[in-house]
């Protein structure tokens, strides 16, 4: 449950520059020091000092607005806000003291076409295939360690979702903020919990009339539902904790954990899954944090043989091969082409003859402008 409360530097003390600053996304304290998550500098220790007393008097209020008691009993406390998840740890668990995580999900889009090209996130060839992609109502998972940005790649492909085309949110903590990305949107916000869980969540879900179910997270048998749900016509995205796309089909597998339909829920993997996407990020020579699609691959069922057809490894484009089904999925989207897109055009190089026939056609029309000037002189 979301808490609404003013986000004020007495109430957040040392913690509140990071609070403030954009680019930082976990606050973490361990008892003794600050750690700061940054998407530009990378984890780094902070220079504050965090005193007991701060610590005692910011979990005495945070049990406050929650209306929690925290205690040697109850020795965990969590709350959220709009924009924050905040998890803390008694000390009589957290023996090296008490431990506060401050987790920011900010109710915006980081990435646009433009920051994604500049940055080299990805190649403009697909970063089109994919908006064409959604377009064409694919299933998606996006796969990668934690903190690297799964949930604000999916954030920014939410975006080309049609807003008549109703979206339910799936979520333990309200990371996706799809409301207020896509105000124009038709959708559902469902926030799990004690008394709704991802399973039944999911199967409640039917019953909204969904065209699309966005699951935050992939964990554990609810995975058989999701896929369930997505062989019903509905499309969706989910991410996954996954270090190869190629492991994807095996993960899940081990998540659903029944040996004896291995060989159908396998198919179900292939055939409802349609695209692989695997984030990575590494601190280059400035030791600045750079995020980008290292990986980026189809799964296909088709003539009772499942495939991978992987299009990006290591970050660069290997190949431009899509399976048929997945190109007639396009096709009846309207998608000829699915390299190019009209949301990514303006940044595609200008082709050299049709650059060449420009100039050639402004030289005419000067040479005709300046005879005609001559012609006006003499008469």
């Amino acid at each position: 449950m979301k808490y609404e409360w003013e986000l004020t530097e007495e109430e957040f003390g040392p913690f509140f520059p990071y609070i403030q600053d954009k680019n930082v996304t976990d606050i973490d304290y361990n008892g003794q020091t600050l750690w700061i998550a940054d998407l530009s500098s990378g984890r780094y220790r902070a220079d504050v000092k965090v005193t007991e007393e701060f610590v005692e008097r910011f979990t005495h209020r945070i049990a406050n607005r929650v209306n929690k008691p925290f205690n040697r009993a109850n020795n965990v406390l969590e709350a959220e806000t709009n924009e924050l998840r905040i998890s803390i740890v008694h000390e009589s668990a957290a023996v090296s003291g008490r431990s506060i995580c401050i987790r920011k999900s900010l109710p915006k889009v980081r990435h646009t076409v433009e920051s994604i090209l500049d940055s080299g996130y990805c190649s403009l060839e697909i970063l089109s295939l994919l908006i064409n992609c959604v377009k064409a109502k694919m299933n998606f998972a996006f796969c990668g360690e934690p903190g690297v940005g799964k949930t604000e790649c999916a954030k920014f492909f939410s975006r080309f979702i049609p807003p008549n085309q109703r979206a339910i949110t799936i979520e333990d903590n309200l990371e996706m903020h799809f409301h207020e990305i896509n105000p124009e949107n038709d959708c559902v916000e469902l926030q799990v919990s004690k008394e709704l869980s991802y399973t039944d969540a999911i199967k409640l879900c039917l019953r909204q009339n969904p065209k699309w179910i966005i699951l935050s997270e992939a964990r554990s048998t609810e995975v058989q539902y999701l896929l369930e749900q997505w062989s019903t016509g509905v499309y969706g995205f989910t991410t996954l904790h996954l270090d190869d796309l190629r492991n994807l089909p095996d993960r899940i597998m081990n998540m659903i954990g029944r040996s004896r339909d291995a060989d159908r829920l396998e198919n179900y993997i292939y055939e409802f899954i349609s695209v692989g996407v695997l984030i990575r990020q590494y601190e280059n020579d400035q030791g600045m944090l750079e995020r980008y699609i290292d990986q980026m691959c189809f799964y296909d069922r088709f003539a009772g043989k499942n495939e991978i057809y992987l299009l990006v490894e290591d970050g660069k484009q290997i190949s431009d091969v899509i399976p048929a089904d997945i190109l007639k999925r396009m096709h009846r989207a309207g998608i000829q082409e699915p390299f190019h897109c009209p949301e990514t055009c303006a940044y595609e190089p200008l082709d050299v003859e049709v650059v060449k026939a420009y100039k050639d056609q402004e030289k005419k029309t000067a040479a005709k402008s300046e005879k005609y000037l001559e012609t006006e002189k003499g008469s």
